[in-house]
């Protein structure tokens, strides 16, 4: 099993009204695809992490394998929510692993 985990902020110029709709929208998107791309397993999307954490928004999911990831990757539905993603951050930082 394969661990995709991801953090986002969010560009400093949106209202706070605009962060929570740009959130909202990605949460909805991303999770929506869980079933609709082979082996994908897992996908949550955090909007409220704690005070601790160091982004805005968090996303947590699990593949079957390495080429689930892959597919994943270049798949069309994820391919827009992700071009969406890009224009609303400012920055990223993945992690990913084997379990």
């Amino acid at each position: 099993m394969v661990k995709h985990v991801l953090i986002w902020n969010l560009k400093p110029e949106f209202s706070p009204e605009e962060k929570a709709a740009a959130m909202a929208k990605v949460k909805a998107e991303l999770e929506a695809l869980v079933g609709k791309i082979p082996g994908l397993l897992v996908l949550k999307v955090i909007t409220e992490p704690i005070a601790s954490s160091t982004g805005d928004l968090l996303l947590y999911s699990e593949f079957e394998d390495k080429d689930a990831l892959k597919v994943y990757q270049v798949h069309p539905l994820h391919v827009a929510v992700a071009t969406y993603i890009r224009s609303i951050v400012c920055d990223r930082a993945c992690a990913d692993f084997e379990c």
